[in-house]
């Protein structure tokens, strides 16, 4: 697996593998702006060892935005000089791999390389992103590749019309800190595994109800297809 820029000819690919992978529709001026840079830094993974003839066709991406941390929704979870002005924040807007390259250590490479860059920025303090709150192999992902839980944020995200809770996940860099006391720390902890016994108290339920096929409430849980998608308001509902 080689890594390299995205470029303006993987557009098509990149919509392709976006629209299979992720809930949230992206318009085609996001996809634009990846494969010409424009306000977004990205990584393509490629594998030169097929032997299709495709060697150079996008089997996994990362793209990437530098924020203002004053600009940012988690200046509250940063120990910074207030002072300044120039310090930014590395946001990870999308992260993925194709289905038949997975678990090969991709993601974690490309993550791996958002980190190194954010660290050979000087002003910046942190790496962040957000994880909707039912992708389990998201979350322990990111906690292997040892980011902070910081906060579950409610009904962050709108999709197909239900609400849908979202995971803060921070990554320090360049002496950025948390300004979270350790009882913080083990408040947020509780809170994710609030969420997580009722991640799965919903999953027994909505198993319970494809057995017993009735309930107008259950067809619709049942038949949820996430086709669109779009942030709406949200509030902070814990951690630190």
């Amino acid at each position: 697996m080689n890594r390299r820029p995205i470029r303006p000819s993987d557009l098509q690919v990149l919509e392709l593998i976006h629209a299979s992978l992720f809930p949230v529709r992206y318009d085609i001026d996001f996809f634009l702006n990846v494969v010409n840079g424009l306000g977004i830094v990205s990584w393509g993974a490629v594998d030169v060892s097929r032997s299709d003839g495709h060697i150079d066709e996008l089997i996994g991406f990362v793209t990437t935005r530098i924020i203002a941390v004053k600009e940012s929704e988690i200046q509250n979870l940063l120990r910074y000089d207030t002072t300044r002005n120039d310090q930014t924040l590395v946001y990870i807007l999308t992260l993925g791999v194709v289905e038949q390259y997975r678990n090969l250590g991709i993601a974690s490479s490309l993550v791996r390389e958002v980190i190194k860059y954010a660290s050979s920025i000087s002003s910046c303090r942190a790496v962040y992103l957000h994880v909707i709150a039912y992708n389990q192999p998201a979350i322990h992902f990111y906690q292997k590749m040892l980011f902070k839980l910081v906060r579950r944020l409610s009904k962050f995200y709108y999709i197909n019309g239900y609400h849908y809770d979202a995971f803060l996940f921070v990554y320090y860099v360049n002496g950025g800190q948390s300004p979270c006391s350790m009882r913080e720390v083990l408040a947020a902890v509780a809170a994710y595994l609030r969420g997580l016994v009722s991640n799965l108290a919903g999953k027994i339920w909505n198993g319970d109800c494809k057995r017993r096929s009735r309930g107008s409430r259950c067809k619709e849980i049942n038949s949820l297809l996430v086709a669109k998608s779009k942030r709406i308001p949200y509030s902070d509902t814990a951690i630190c």
